[in-house]
C-alpha cells in the first residue's frame, strides 16, 4: 500500500453544485497524513473507495470523479494514472469483520458517522484482478 486516508463526511456526487467544495476537503484530508513528494507520472495506481452511509446514499460511481480530480497535485500527477478503482458503499449499520479491515477503515465504522475510507496503491497486472 501506498497511502490511505478518511474522510470524515458525507461524500459529493460529481453532479452536486458544492462539489468543488468537497474537492478541497478531500483534499485537506488527504494533505493531513500524505508526507511524500507527488508519485512519479510513469506510476499506475489503484483506488479503492469505501463509503460508509446512514440513510439516502449518493451513487459511488458518482463520488469516484470529485475524490480522483482532488488529489491530482497532492498525491499524483494526473488521475490519468488511476488504471484500477473498486468502489464500495455500505450501511453504517451493516456486518463488519474487524480482522479484516485497515485500521482507518475501522476507525470510520467505529465513529458511526458517513465518511468515506481511501486507498491508493500500486496497481496490479489485469490477471491478478481478473
Amino acid at each position: 500500500m501506498i497511502f490511505d486516508f478518511l474522510i470524515p463526511q458525507r461524500p459529493r456526487s460529481v453532479q452536486a453544485k458544492n462539489v468543488q467544495t468537497w474537492k478541497h476537503t478531500v483534499k485537506t484530508e488527504a494533505q493531513k497524513t500524505w508526507t511524500g513528494t507527488v508519485l512519479p507520472e510513469d506510476l499506475e495506481l489503484h483506488l479503492t473507495l469505501v463509503y460508509l452511509y446512514h440513510r439516502d446514499p449518493v451513487d459511488v460511481d458518482n463520488i469516484i470523479k470529485p475524490i480522483q480530480d482532488a488529489l491530482i497535485g497532492v498525491i499524483y500527477e494526473d488521475d490519468q494514472q488511476i488504471t484500477d478503482v473498486q468502489a464500495h458503499r455500505r450501511h453504517l449499520k451493516g456486518t463488519f469483520d474487524p480482522l479484516n479491515y485497515p485500521d482507518l477503515l475501522l476507525q470510520g465504522i467505529y465513529t458511526g458517522s458517513e465518511c468515506v475510507y481511501v486507498r491508493i496503491c500500486q496497481s496490479k497486472t489485469l490477471e491478478s484482478y481478473l
